[in-house]
């Protein structure tokens, strides 16, 4: 059921938002309380909280990357944990969000087949080479970021810009399915779209290449949606993590690509 709409007034933003976006978005042991059949504020009114959600990520990678190279790890191998942990604390979800997305969008050939790929729970080879490349990538991107002693402004931007961005594709592209955990979200209100996009920009400049972090997370954004509107016509659970991982490397390699001389 979309919940999406609700009876009443209510508040754009209220500070259980950020438990509820807490216990939707990792496995950290707190209430999602807004999935409660008797609670009345949507759980999409939460969303603009889902950058705050990307702070804490990103601030135990970087406090994971710090007691590494302080134990005299070298930066490859503190890359390697800090990615352990991010992954960890999100139960992986996002980077299956993306491995079904690529199984469904390019192992079927009609909207439904692909819908149909993306809900089964079996990987196949389209989506190892997602994962597989992605998390190559983003080991590389903080191991060199550890180097340079950039890592805060890249990981930190990029766990809650990506979230961010998130949101917005939540709000313009439409449910391509009428079941599943972004159905039962529903669609976040202005309001929170606004939150969201406006922490966004607040993250993007403590990166220190804002304009570069902010341009390319939109045109990562704009061209997942619409892959994702091509090929199922609308987002699911999956896109949104799809998007999630996809925004993420973009803002680690511009900021990195900023950052090393």
């Amino acid at each position: 059921m979309d919940r999406s709409d609700t009876t009443g007034p209510q508040r754009a933003f209220h500070p259980r938002d950020v438990i509820m976006a807490l216990g939707l978005l990792t496995r950290l042991p707190l209430p999602a309380s807004g999935f409660a059949a008797h609670d009345t504020r949507a759980p999409a009114q939460a969303a603009w909280a889902y950058p705050l959600v990307g702070l804490v990520i990103g601030g135990a990678g970087v406090i994971a990357a710090a007691l590494a190279s302080g134990a005299g790890l070298p930066p490859a191998v503190a890359a390697l944990i800090t990615l352990a942990v991010t992954v960890l604390l999100t139960g992986a979800m996002h980077e299956d969000g993306l491995a079904d997305c690529a199984d469904g969008f390019w192992g079927g050939w009609t909207r439904d087949r692909r819908l149909e790929i993306m809900k089964d729970s079996q990987i196949g080879t389209y989506g190892v080479i997602a994962l597989a490349l992605t998390l190559i990538l983003r080991w590389q991107l903080i191991a060199l970021l550890i180097g340079a002693g950039a890592l805060a402004a890249a990981l930190i931007p990029a766990a809650m810009v990506s979230r961010a961005c998130m949101v917005w594709a939540m709000q313009r592209l439409p449910h391509a399915r009428n079941s599943g955990l972004s159905r039962q979200t529903g669609t976040p209100p202005r309001a929170a779209v606004i939150g969201a996009l406006g922490i966004g920009v607040l993250a993007a400049a403590f990166s220190g290449a804002w304009l570069g972090v902010i341009v390319m997370s939109l045109a990562a954004t704009l061209a997942t949606g619409a892959v994702a509107g091509a090929k199922i016509g609308g987002q699911t659970g999956d896109v949104l993590g799809a998007t999630q991982q996809i925004v993420e490397c973009t803002v680690l390699m511009v900021v990195c690509a900023a950052a090393l001389p």
